[in-house]
């Protein structure tokens, strides 16, 4: 293969470009989430603008994946930034929060290629002496997104309009395709494969009843009501059937083969853990810096950057010491470490936290964090042949999108069903209808917030401070399997060599 080094820059800058749009999506949402509830209404399907981009996103990957693999990168790599582009658009358009949902799910599906299938690009034309370094500037990118995002959504979100939020994916991302179409090309070797649609589909419908449940559960409906126990018993029926046909189909949508490789199993498991604990940290923080503390949304975001700038620290130093200092279990079981202690240091939040301690949280939980966003990556690219790393980066894609959508829908549903709880246990000492009549979106921004009474407005924000510090508690749950998972991993070290295989895939820069 023969490079030119000038366009081999223009590549990764495009592809580094789409993955800072889809990571900075996430972040810039979660930080302006309280002022456009405040704006369209519905704080109680603030989870579903997270949710429908998260569901849509993950129901694809491992399609996007086997379908790159089969007909090659760039076409789906272009369908995935045109549709998320023509997403964000339309969420910048919407009047009212069904429409923001709906539009939010559009934009997911195309966010479902740019980052599994960037990687794969990436790593099909990089040799490996260079993917730690590679690894560790695509691991940086998500951490500038992530500090990025909340500033600009913040300061957006204040000074012009929530709507921008989404409009700023438009420029970056018009000139990542520009790059890609001009640059990258692309002679494939097309593998004739059959679709898995009905391993598709059961999984897809798996995941979907599963949300229901855990989002309609303890709200909508009681959790032992017959609804919520039919719709987690269809999840089980259909995970099941999911596993049993992927067993039989001749081109699995997830090939459950390449599991019984430790590396790849064990990075996969941590991508999917980590990605449920640090999702509700970036979601939920932003609602304790408005709703408890009575901040501005540009403050949220400012107390979300020592987070996010941490996680960039976390993500080099771990690609570099599993490349020079030691391997992938010591590397990720030190992350661990540091995550169950920045958990357990979250019980300390409260309405009179100052935001000292909140940023000393955020660096404990994001270093811990930035680990996961490059060691799990090179550990499954390392554990395939590249016939299988589409797959196998979709796969891990999946797994880490369905660990964040699982994370929002079952700690969303748990701080609800606190706050809710306590509202009622403080209702049940006051008067009758002492808090009849207030709407609890306009928490969420200081000119609305003035106009709550003191008498309510305290209790209010100390119920929604008590529903949040003990849900981020129940992360130490997967942080302890976490823990299990790391030790699980070999210890070998990055592979270096100076060659990769082709597998049939030949990529060239004219």
């Amino acid at each position: 293969m023969t490079t030119k080094p000038k366009h081999l820059v223009w590549i990764v800058t495009g592809l580094l470009l789409s993955l800072f749009i889809a990571a900075m999506d996430q972040t810039v949402v979660s930080t302006s989430l309280g002022t456009i509830i405040a704006d369209l209404g519905g704080m109680d399907q603030y989870v579903w603008v997270t949710i429908a981009y998260l569901l849509t996103e993950l129901a694809l990957m491992p399609i996007y994946g086997k379908l790159s693999d089969m007909y090659g990168r760039k076409l789906f790599f272009v369908f995935g930034i045109g549709m998320f582009l023509a997403g964000s658009v339309l969420c910048g358009i919407a009047t009212n929060i069904s429409e923001l949902i709906f539009f939010r799910a559009l934009q997911g599906i195309g966010g479902g290629a740019l980052i599994p299938i960037a990687y794969t690009m990436i790593y099909s034309i990089i040799p490996l002496e260079k993917r730690g370094s590679i690894g560790g500037l695509f691991g940086a990118a998500f951490g500038l997104a992530s500090i990025f995002g909340p500033l600009i959504g913040s300061y957006i979100t204040e000074y012009l309009s929530w709507h921008w939020v989404f409009y700023i994916n438009v420029i970056p991302g018009i000139v990542s395709l520009a790059l890609i179409l001009m640059f990258y090309h692309e002679s494939y070797v097309r593998i004739k494969q059959k679709i898995d649609f009905l391993g598709a589909f059961t999984l897809i419908a798996s995941i979907v009843s599963g949300i229901l449940a855990l989002e309609l559960g303890g709200s909508k409906y009681p959790w032992n009501s017959g609804a919520i126990i039919s719709l987690f018993f269809v999840c089980g029926v259909l995970l099941c059937t999911f596993l049993f046909v992927e067993t039989k189909a001749t081109d699995p949508i997830i090939p459950l083969k390449l599991f019984t490789n430790r590396l790849f199993a064990t990075s996969c498991g941590l991508a999917f853990l980590y990605g449920s604990a640090y999702v509700v940290f970036v979601f939920y923080i932003p609602m304790f810096v408005q709703g408890v503390l009575g901040h501005a949304a540009t403050n949220s975001g400012l107390i979300l950057t020592p987070l996010l700038v941490s996680s960039i620290l976390g993500s080099m130093s771990g690609s570099f010491s599993i490349k020079n200092i030691t391997g992938y279990r010591n590397t990720m079981l030190f992350s661990a470490i540091i995550l169950v202690i920045g958990i357990i240091l979250s019980r300390m939040l409260s309405v009179n936290t100052t935001q000292l301690e909140v940023t000393m949280l955020m660096i404990v939980i994001g270093i811990a964090v930035g680990f996961s966003f490059s060691v799990p990556t090179i550990g499954v690219n390392q554990s395939v042949e590249m016939s299988n790393r589409g797959t196998a980066n979709a796969t891990l894609d999946f797994l880490r999108s369905a660990g964040m959508l699982i994370g929002v829908a079952v700690y969303g549903s748990m701080q609800e069903n606190m706050f809710t709880n306590k509202i009622r246990e403080i209702s049940g000492s006051r008067n009758e209808g002492h808090f009849k009549g207030i709407d609890l979106n306009a928490m969420l921004t200081p000119e609305t917030r003035a106009q709550i009474p003191h008498d309510i407005l305290n209790p209010l924000s100390g119920a929604l401070s008590y529903s949040l510090s003990h849900m981020f508690m129940w992360i130490l749950v997967p942080s302890v399997v976490i823990m299990a998972a790391a030790i699980l991993m070999p210890n070998e070290k990055m592979l270096v060599g100076k060659h990769v295989k082709s597998d049939g895939a030949t990529n060239h820069f004219d």
